[in-house]
């Protein structure tokens, strides 16, 4: 992780706009247990193109590893609405396997959830 964070950090400075640079910078700070900087440079990315599934995911983590349920959802709900659920299953590759457990209990209890509801309804 701290080689690919030194490449990826390398690439942003050449070119500051590189977004897939700016996933792996943040990628490898995650992995190195930097989860504030990742989520730093995850939100710039953001503000910059608001609708790209994979940071909107990578962030809907950062959110409910810190234990921010209603941000992670919102995060999720955004992926969703956007139609681009595709990136979901390689980021999982990328989690940690507590991060993983966590964002697929989390899914998992969400979706039982709506389906009771509908149900309900």
């Amino acid at each position: 992780a701290p080689g690919v964070f030194q490449l990826a950090s390398l690439l942003v400075e050449l070119d500051p706009s590189d977004e897939a640079s700016r996933i792996l910078c943040a990628d490898a700070l995650y992995q190195m247990g930097c989860v504030e900087e990742a989520h730093k440079l995850l939100s710039v990315a953001l503000s910059r193109n608001p609708q790209r599934s994979p940071i909107l995911a990578r962030l809907a983590l950062l959110q409910l590893k810190k234990g921010f349920m209603y941000d992670g959802n919102q995060l999720l709900k955004k992926v969703i609405k956007i139609g681009d659920t595709s990136c979901l299953l390689p980021i999982m590759d990328i989690f940690k396997d507590e991060d993983r457990k966590l964002m697929q209990r989390h899914c998992h209890f969400r979706a039982l959830t709506i389906l009771k509801n509908k149900q309900e309804d």
